[in-house]
């Protein structure tokens, strides 16, 4: 999305908060403008990422035992790495040294893996050259249910899960207030008819209807969507930079085009 963002094929997008915060911080580092600012929240609530490891894996047996073990990642940079760092900072593991025997000396807290697609991270687990990945939750629990991977845990997104960027050029256009406001209608228009979501839900994504009723309990979208706040953008960079996606002194504000308060 963010090449489409620069490329004019797109004006705005809808995604992961990591993402878009690590783009900006990367664009200043390189001492560039960015192709797009934050503009809006989609979604308040975090997002669940489960940790899973193979299905008959006796080594793995939990996540306080993941210290130094292999990895499995998308790609470097990617929410299912920047996770990794948020649950190493949960465990306190940034600052100590692996445990596991096999571990590389890196200076990270896992052996890190990039298998590119989730079919992959789910055969990884599986053959043993991933001890375990990490992936959003619902989308990995069909898998569970099948018996082709095994959950040992969880672990929340410390910010609010999904933003919205617009191209830095359209920021205080009214067309892109139009659309803040008719993404607006659509997210009052979802709450009141939860049925319809759960039908187009298990019809058109791979959840099943049980699912999907359980997702929605989980879910909140931002009952306005217009702003982002900086708290937010701040939390996300710091963790990002222990992570070693992004450096020292990254300009939170640069990469806000419309600000909401806290």
């Amino acid at each position: 999305m963010i090449t489409s963002l620069q490329t004019h094929s797109i004006d705005i997008g809808i995604g992961l908060t990591e993402g878009w915060v690590a783009g900006l911080g990367k664009a200043q580092a390189e001492r560039r403008d960015a192709p797009y600012k934050l503009v809006g929240t989609y979604v308040e609530t975090p997002l669940c990422w489960a940790i899973s490891t193979g299905a008959d894996r006796k080594d793995v047996t939990g996540v306080d035992g993941l210290q130094g073990a292999k990895m499995g990642v998308s790609r470097i940079g990617s929410g299912s790495y920047v996770m990794g760092f948020v649950l190493a900072d949960a465990h306190n593991w940034l600052s100590q040294p692996p445990t596991s025997p096999s571990s590389s000396p890196a200076p990270t807290p896992f052996n890190i893996i990039p298998l590119q697609t989730f079919a992959r991270l789910r055969d990884a687990v599986n053959d043993g050259s991933a001890d375990f990945f990490m992936w959003e939750h619902f989308t990995s629990k069909r898998y569970y249910d099948n018996g082709a991977i095994r959950r040992i845990g969880e672990i929340y997104t410390p910010w609010p899960s999904w933003h919205i960027v617009a191209r830095a050029e359209i920021v205080g256009d009214e067309r892109l207030e139009e659309v803040l406001e008719k993404l607006n209608l659509g997210v009052r228009y979802f709450e009141e008819h939860k049925e319809e979501a759960v039908r187009y839900i298990s019809t058109e994504l791979d959840y099943s209807a049980e699912d999907a009723r359980e997702w929605l309990k989980t879910v909140k979208f931002a009952q306005d969507v217009r702003g982002v706040r900086a708290s937010v953008v701040q939390e996300t960079v710091t963790v990002l930079e222990k992570a070693g996606v992004l450096g020292p002194e990254v300009g939170v504000m640069g990469m806000i085009g419309i600000r909401r308060k806290g």
